[in-house]
């Protein structure tokens, strides 16, 4: 008979500490009695007072209850659910502080998983630090003991959605609206039956996809209508998959971006785009500044979704070919190239973690520089082909400083390529994301 494990019971009374650094969460590390706390909320070089939240074998989890010795990092959040909301978790430290904390994780995770350092780095790429989010999933759910409908982001540590009236990292056409969106939501009839919202933006427009479990009345329909005329936000019902999202109201709602100035990309509310419109373009233009396109590059875009940075390139070079596993994406980025009159891009489907692109007829002739911009997971599958396609300079885009260590060590180490420079950018202000660049250089 299995053995079953009894919960440890907590200590009820405070902890009096030193908070020696800081994890890559932005949680304070201490030590008390030799084992590692970590305790939510301090920062390094603080004197804390603290209650522990959880007991592991190896280590313990912990919440601030008072500072007792503040550090220069230290700023008030802005944000009145700083705390209880799980989206955030670096509002109290100073931003400048943040990207410190988001460049050393980069540097720490390169030296254990890569092995190796790059010969420079690069200045953090900054962008606004409030109202900058366009996209977002947000959690709906009814409440019959609060006696109302809560929209937003779970409890941080929790499954469950916190209470919330407003969010400061949302665009301002969202942002405050939160509770008044749980309100009408309240009114449905349908209101126990909406999973959650999807939002999506671009300058001028903002569209809200309502996930409806059930098919909604006309009634609901109609109250959904009605506040997207009052507010001036586009409504969408999803009955399903990605496949089932369709206009509520208006009738034919188009978004798009503008990557640079001259060029629109069109999307739909489901596609994936950058969050940070701001930094979205910062990024672009470092990533051809680190590639020194010319006009007779020829440039593959690994993972190039929208073409987000395949168009942009296309107006510089000779040819682009961007290649991503979203057949929607890849339709959307052949027709953004027709509608910008890019007759040098080309767009391919392909499944990279599988495809052998030496196969493709466009890849016979080599490309002399290299994008990728990958998922979380990284781009491990498909490195090996890379320096079999000729490529001087390949630029990396990153969400994930794990993934992109284990690749530049890769890359570095049996591709001959060196790792010439890196930084953060500031995609995600007050969270734990960090979002990277990396150049790599091919040795002669």
């Amino acid at each position: 008979m299995a053995r079953r494990h009894r919960r440890q019971k907590l200590p009820q009374d405070p902890v009096e500490t030193s908070i020696e650094s800081l994890s890559h969460d932005g949680r304070g590390i201490a030590r008390i009695e030799g084992k590692t706390v970590f305790v939510d909320g301090a920062l390094a070089g603080e004197q804390v007072k603290f209650l522990y939240t959880k007991k592991h074998k190896t280590y313990d989890e912990a919440r601030t209850i008072e500072v007792l010795t503040a550090s220069e990092d230290r700023v008030e959040a802005k944000c009145q659910h700083f705390g209880v909301c799980g989206g955030c978790s670096l509002m109290h430290m100073d931003p400048d502080a943040q990207l410190r904390l988001k460049q050393n994780t980069l540097n720490e995770h390169l030296t254990h998983f890569g092995n190796l350092q790059p010969q420079s780095w690069l200045e953090p790429l900054k962008g606004p630090l409030f109202g900058y989010r366009r996209k977002a999933r947000l959690g709906v759910k009814h409440v019959p003991k609060k006696e109302r409908v809560l929209v937003g982001f779970r409890e941080k540590g929790t499954p469950y959605l916190a209470v919330l009236e407003r969010c400061e990292v949302l665009d301002e056409r969202v942002g405050p609206r939160l509770a008044e969106l749980g309100e009408m939501i309240a009114g449905l009839e349908a209101h126990n039956r909406i999973a959650q919202i999807e939002v999506a933006m671009d300058d001028e427009h903002v569209a809200l996809i309502f996930r409806n479990l059930d098919p909604l009345s006309q009634q609901d329909q109609d109250a959904l209508i009605a506040y997207g005329q009052k507010t001036d936000l586009w409504i969408y019902l999803q009955s399903g998959g990605p496949d089932t999202v369709t206009p509520l109201w208006p009738e034919n709602p188009q978004l798009s971006y503008a990557p640079e100035a001259g060029l629109n990309l069109e999307f739909e509310p489901n596609d994936f785009t950058q969050v940070n419109a701001g930094i979205n373009q910062v990024m672009i233009q470092r990533a051809m500044e680190l590639l020194e396109v010319s006009a007779d590059d020829r440039i593959l875009d690994l993972f190039c979704g929208l073409g987000n940075f395949s168009l942009p390139l296309a107006k510089r070079i000779k040819e682009v070919v961007g290649v991503e596993g979203d057949e929607a994406l890849v339709r959307h980025a052949q027709e953004n190239a027709t509608k910008n009159a890019l007759n040098n891009a080309i767009f391919e489907q392909a499944d990279l973690t599988q495809t052998e692109l030496k196969d493709y007829p466009w890849a016979k002739t080599g490309f002399n520089k290299i994008l990728l911009d990958p998922p979380r997971s990284g781009a491990f599958e498909v490195l090996h082909q890379l320096a079999d396609l000729g490529a001087e300079r390949l630029v990396y885009v990153s969400c994930n400083p794990a993934t992109l260590a284990r690749d530049a060590g890769e890359l570095v180490n049996n591709h001959g390529y060196t790792l010439v420079s890196t930084g953060v950018m500031d995609m995600f202000p007050h969270t734990k994301h960090v979002e990277s660049i990396a150049l790599f250089v091919k040795n002669d």
